[in-house]
């Protein structure tokens, strides 16, 4: 794509891209919308002699968030190239990519899911494997880095715990995620080395090939971080397992080797990213499961 096919492709407001710009950029190719939301939307080109592409359009005051994704699937290129996106070009707010075979996880019932979520297990691992110097968001860079786990942390509870409060959540759960932080805060200490943390690793994030079951990849790396790796581990529990023993135990037979005080400090990261998601909610004004999610934290508190 050239600036002069793809400056164009935002409505008179500004917010929504069309697919005019991209029908431009290629056109002999069929034009599919694949989704939307506040910081991009996407578009599949099929193309009639060459393999199908993605394109990504962002919102101009999120180029911070698509030079972020740029950046992290480079990295993620180094261990898995055959299971993430290759960048093909970034042009103004357009990034355009390879298209990864597969459908949602989310979408499928597998036969056997322990054996789907040991090779989500084995994913994990090698996202892992690319340490990290500090901790903190990532964006091209660490964001604000810290010098250790427990200062990260600290810091990530107390910026969601004030917008809990912020948001009129319940004063009572507030303090007791407060005093569970503070009960439990020396697991933090026992991560010293960061990694790459995918930080949405769930199941709405993985394609698998329906025929094989085989998982052929990942996408959506916009909410990365450099953490310690049993962050990640805890977002999936939280999101996709949800007390499901048989992912369990092939997210764990996949992952390998664990430290012995995996469990508690997933249980704190799982209270961290509940917590998150409950602000998350809030702060857009989408009520229906904020009861639900507040029963999960409760659950954590009071366990």
């Amino acid at each position: 794509m050239s600036p002069q096919t793809c400056g164009s492709g935002w409505n008179a407001e500004g917010v929504s891209p069309t697919s005019d710009a991209i029908r431009r950029a290629f056109p002999d190719s069929e034009i599919i919308p694949r989704s939307g939301g506040e910081l991009h939307n996407v578009f599949e080109v099929r193309r009639t002699a060459a393999d199908p592409l993605i394109v990504k359009v962002y919102a101009p005051e999120w180029a911070g968030k698509q030079a972020k994704e740029v950046y992290v699937y480079n990295l993620l290129a180094t261990q898995l190239a055959d299971a993430v996106p290759r960048v093909v070009e970034v042009v103004d707010n357009f990034t355009t990519l390879t298209k990864l075979d597969g459908v949602p996880l989310s979408e499928t019932d597998p036969p056997d899911w322990r054996a789907t979520y040991e090779q989500l297990g084995r994913l994990l691992k090698a996202i892992h494997r690319i340490e990290q110097p500090a901790y903190g968001y990532l964006t091209d860079e660490i964001h604000d880095p810290l010098p250790d786990n427990t200062q990260y942390m600290r810091r990530q509870f107390a910026k969601k715990l004030r917008e809990f409060e912020g948001l009129k959540g319940d004063p009572a759960l507030h303090k007791g995620i407060q005093q569970f932080v503070e009960t439990h805060a020396e697991l933090l200490e026992s991560n010293t080395t960061p990694t790459l943390c995918h930080n949405d690793f769930h199941e709405g994030n993985v394609l698998v090939d329906p025929a094989t079951w085989r998982v052929t990849g990942f996408i959506d790396v916009e909410n990365a971080i450099a953490a310690d790796p049993l962050m990640d581990l805890a977002k999936t529990q939280a999101y996709s397992i949800r007390g499901n023993e048989e992912k369990l135990a092939g997210l764990l037979d996949g992952y390998g080797e664990l430290p012995p005080d995996w469990r508690e400090r997933t249980t704190l990261y799982r209270l961290y990213h509940t917590l998150e998601l409950w602000d998350w909610f809030a702060s857009r004004g989408t009520t229906a499961h904020l009861d639900g999610i507040a029963r999960d934290m409760a659950r954590i508190v009071d366990s």
